[in-house]
């Protein structure tokens, strides 16, 4: 069955965008307790792109698939996570990328490079890291994991902050300082 591209944020209601992260049917990984453990030998680089074992992992299908493994534990060690075992995985900055945003009704919606959609707001945070001269933004994902905004969706979310006349934007009634503290 080939792979339908998800429909442009922009033209979506807040609520097809909604049932669209509800409906992304992912593993229950924070379910799973497996007792073996290893080293997967893949890396995500800093831009989005998987490698496994050196090679880069081309096929977008593979990248969807592993992404729905993802998790993140408190020591910041991301994981691909299955009921039999859990293999370490390397990841250079965040294990996503958000692409594009889109605000509606008060609520930011992120489409990340895996094509996933995420809401900001209380289980979804806008985290601002780095220092105020040179900040980088994260958003919450899931299991632990962050995408980390690319240039031009950065760009977008400083815009709206513009408009309202500070460096901060809000969705689902939760304030976000797009500027490091």
């Amino acid at each position: 069955m080939p792979y339908e591209p998800p429909p442009e944020l922009a033209s979506l209601t807040l609520e097809e965008i909604a049932a669209l992260a509800e409906a992304q049917g992912l593993p229950p990984v924070d379910q799973w307790q497996p007792q073996h453990s290893s080293d997967s030998l893949m890396r995500i680089a800093a831009d989005g792109r998987w490698f496994h074992d050196g090679g880069e992992i081309t096929r977008p299908a593979m990248v969807r698939a592993f992404s729905s493994l993802l998790w993140r534990d408190e020591a910041g060690q991301h994981w691909l996570v299955t009921p039999v075992e859990k293999q370490s995985i390397e990841v250079e900055d965040a294990a996503f990328i958000a692409t594009d945003v889109v605000q509606q009704d008060g609520t930011l919606a992120f489409r990340l490079n895996t094509g996933d959609t995420v809401i900001a707001g209380p289980g979804h945070p806008i985290i601002a890291r780095g220092d105020p001269d040179t900040p980088a933004l994260y958003i919450g994902v899931r299991h632990g994991t962050e995408a980390r905004l690319n240039r031009s969706t950065y760009g977008q979310l400083a815009e709206m902050a513009l408009q309202n006349g500070e460096m901060a934007v809000t969705s689902q009634g939760m304030r976000f300082p797009l500027v490091p503290a």
